[in-house]
Parts: C-alpha cells; structure tokens; sequence
C-alpha cells in the first residue's frame, strides 16, 4: 500500500478484505473513515468488512472510550483451499510495510 494510486478501472490482485486488514494491522486504532479514505472505499463498506472479518474469527475490538483498537488473529488460517494452512501473518508480512521502510522510495 505504497503510495496512492490514479483512478482505477477493472480487477486488481488484493481484495478489499486484505486492504482494510492490511489498513488495520498498519494501525490498530485507525479509523473506520481513515481505513475508506486509504481504501478509496465507503466507510460503510467498511463496516462490513470489519463485521466479515470478526464474524469469520480473523478480528476483534475493544471500545476505549470514543476509540476501537483492533486485534487481527494472525494465526487464522486464510480461507481459500489454495492458501489452506497459510496463517494471516503471510498475507499481511507482504501488504504492510515495515516502519524502518516508510519514507523510502520503492524500487523501479
């Protein structure tokens, strides 16, 4: 999630899932109209995203006063049969980026 992106039309790799997951696990208190903002999704859309990824066991909250802090389970298994076995770490080592990475510029 390097970057912002032009406006895009047609499929991608990553599923809006994975990018709110990846959001999340960027920053466990983030904001539901910060992960839409970074998503380019609407924040509805990602309340229910948030409510699939509870529900299925790969995330939970806690309410601190006007705050959520979320815990994503990174040993849950991914859900396809083709990625059966691979934790959630795997997914998300390769979609967030490392905090000694920011600020650098990607590779050409």
């Amino acid at each position: 999630m390097i970057g912002e992106s032009e406006t895009h039309s047609g499929w991608t790799f990553i599923t809006n899932h994975a990018r709110v997951l990846a959001a999340i696990a960027d920053d466990p208190n983030i904001r539901i109209r910060d992960i839409a903002a970074h998503c380019q999704l609407t924040e509805r859309a990602v309340q229910r995203i948030i409510s699939d990824l509870e529900q299925d066991g790969y995330l939970s909250h806690t309410r601190e006063g006007r705050t959520n802090t979320y815990r994503i389970k990174p040993d849950k298994a991914l859900r396809h049969p083709a990625e059966a076995g691979l934790p959630v770490a795997s997914l998300l080592s390769l979609l967030v980026q490392d905090e000694t990475d920011r600020g650098r510029k990607p590779v050409a």
